[in-house]
């Protein structure tokens, strides 16, 4: 018999715990419960959280990455704000532009009033009484 499953039983919900046996953790994608006898079962769950834990922070980025991520970060934001911007002010400019240049087709294609070079040079003088 392996040493292993003398002091560490792997059970299915529902299963008969044998006495003296207590849950150390449950392995929620095998839907298995660890158990080990009464004494062992927190010495278990504590060298599993220790050993999680040291393999998280051997894992973690450095602070020099966490930096380098947040300025990318940062400059990605930026680009999107200015990107936004400038898609808003071409499509306001495009507009105005629109708008013109109906106005200005509609004073070219109407045909009761010409424009008349001479009628826009000679403005009447104002009226000096009235001031």
């Amino acid at each position: 018999m392996n040493v292993r499953s003398i002091w560490r039983r792997e059970m299915p919900p529902g299963a008969r715990v044998p006495r003296g046996w207590r849950l150390a953790w449950y392995l929620p994608r095998r839907r298995l419960g660890v158990y080990f006898p009464w004494p062992l079962h927190r010495l278990a769950r504590w060298l599993r959280e220790v050993r999680h834990r040291v393999r998280a922070a051997w894992r973690a980025p450095t602070l020099e990455c966490l930096q380098i991520f947040e300025m990318q970060r940062v400059h990605q934001q930026r680009l999107r704000l200015a990107d936004e911007y400038a898609r808003g002010y071409l499509a306001g400019w495009r507009e105005c532009f629109q708008t013109c240049l109906a106005a200005v087709e509609d004073e070219l294609t109407r045909p009761d009033d010409v424009w008349e070079i001479g009628a826009l040079l000679s403005d009447p003088p104002p009226n000096r009484e009235s001031n």
